[in-house]
């Protein structure tokens, strides 16, 4: 019997997804629960299961193409009854868990038939490098087949398909997918700018006491495996102005009508994907955590999300972002608050600068911060009141540990 699989609706506001990576062709034989492709959605890479066992009849997007929700990937025959009309498979859904790194099928001995003629996928990937386009190549090979010869003798005579390179009236220009992470974060900055009216303020701190703390407590930190940034500490320092000033750890529920204020504190922490995007894993428990338990666990999801490894269930629950922009040299900014949360905090970089201190001009650590927040939900003074607190919070950092 033929058996349809659909790409689902795993919730999440997932409405599609890019083939990764196939590990299967049309014509092999997979047993039920076997993962026998990758596909990327705007929140993690996720595993496809094939539902059924049986022969895989056909395949219907290609490494690259954009599936959407309720389109059929592929079409399996499980042995059983012969049945033209394919039976549909709803229930079956990707397994959102990390995958391997992304890439190409190795070359195998088999040749695959495609749009673009005979060509094993190490020759495919050849012209995919090159910029190639199979269609336009004349095969030599067995039955028509395109060899890595015929792609050089290609590229050779300067008949490149033009894909990449086009031009205007004043140049030439690249045409560049608005996909994967960077679609996800465009659709997401558009929904908050266009549903919370933000005002960003700024303020401050002499992080001098902040400084010789940390120091002080680095040989521990090393001794646990893991040496604390200002971040963990930076953390800590938020739950206690969030439990003066509640609002600021909350979410809108504009259908309600109501201010979901949290009692617990998930803060999640800006991560730029490679230059893609960014991704916001999640630290839950800050309240309960000590500053070198948040600064393991920062490691590694920040490791995770560089190498596009986090889970959903990494990137679930957050309360409040915070966006470090000082680590790439910038001192103030305009962060956008992780819609539906209510605010953002940024963190610049931190400068020694002259500071006036009892009358005397001395070189203090200066650290900026940026706070960004709904004003639907929080008022200046309020906002204001808040950033204070949080930064006295700060300068006493033996009360943070």
């Amino acid at each position: 019997m033929l058996k349809e699989f659909r790409f689902p609706d795993i919730g999440e506001g997932i409405e599609e997804g890019r083939i990764v990576k196939w590990r299967i062709k049309e014509g092999d034989v997979v047993e039920e629960h076997q993962v026998v492709g990758e596909v990327e959605t705007d929140k993690a890479v996720a595993e496809i299961p094939s539902p059924y066992a049986g022969k895989i009849l056909k395949i219907n997007f290609k490494e690259g193409e954009t599936v959407k929700v309720g389109e059929v990937l592929f079409v399996v025959d499980d042995g059983r009854e012969n049945d033209a009309k394919p039976e549909r498979e709803i229930n079956a859904k990707p397994t959102m868990k990390p995958a391997g790194a992304v890439g190409y099928l190795e070359e195998a001995a088999e040749v695959e038939p495609t749009r673009d003629g005979l060509a094993t996928p190490g020759v495919r990937k050849l012209a995919k490098d090159l910029g190639i386009d199979l269609g336009k190549v004349q095969g030599t090979g067995p039955a028509g087949r395109i060899t890595e010869e015929d792609v050089k003798k290609f590229q050779v005579s300067g008949s490149r398909f033009q894909v990449k390179k086009k031009y205007d009236m004043w140049g030439y220009v690249d045409h560049v997918p608005l996909a994967g992470i960077r679609r996800a974060v465009a659709k997401h900055m558009v929904e908050a700018v266009s549903h919370a009216p933000q005002v960003t303020i700024m303020d401050e701190l002499d992080a001098a006491k902040l400084v010789k703390f940390r120091e002080k407590h680095k040989k521990e930190g090393e001794k646990k495996g893991i040496a604390p940034t200002y971040l963990p500490f930076l953390m800590k320092a938020l739950v206690p102005a969030m439990k003066e000033f509640p609002r600021v750890n909350a979410t809108l529920d504009e259908e309600a009508q109501e201010i979901i204020v949290k009692k617990y504190y998930n803060f999640g922490f800006a991560v730029d994907a490679d230059g893609e995007g960014l991704l916001v894993p999640v630290i839950k428990g800050v309240d309960i955590k000590d500053v070198f338990s948040i600064a393991k666990e920062l490691k590694e999801l920040a490791e995770k999300a560089r190498a596009k490894k986090l889970d959903l269930q990494d990137m679930r629950g957050g309360t409040f972002t915070i966006t470090n922009f000082g680590s790439l040299g910038s001192w103030y900014g305009t962060p956008i608050i992780n819609y539906p949360e209510v605010a953002i905090l940024g963190l610049g970089r931190m400068k020694e600068r002259p500071v006036v201190v009892n009358g005397k001009v001395e070189i203090r650590p200066i650290m900026p911060f940026s706070l960004t927040f709904d004003h639907r939900v929080l008022d200046g003074a309020y906002a204001i009141r808040f950033l204070n607190r949080f930064m006295d919070a700060l300068s006493r950092p033996e009360e943070l540990l």
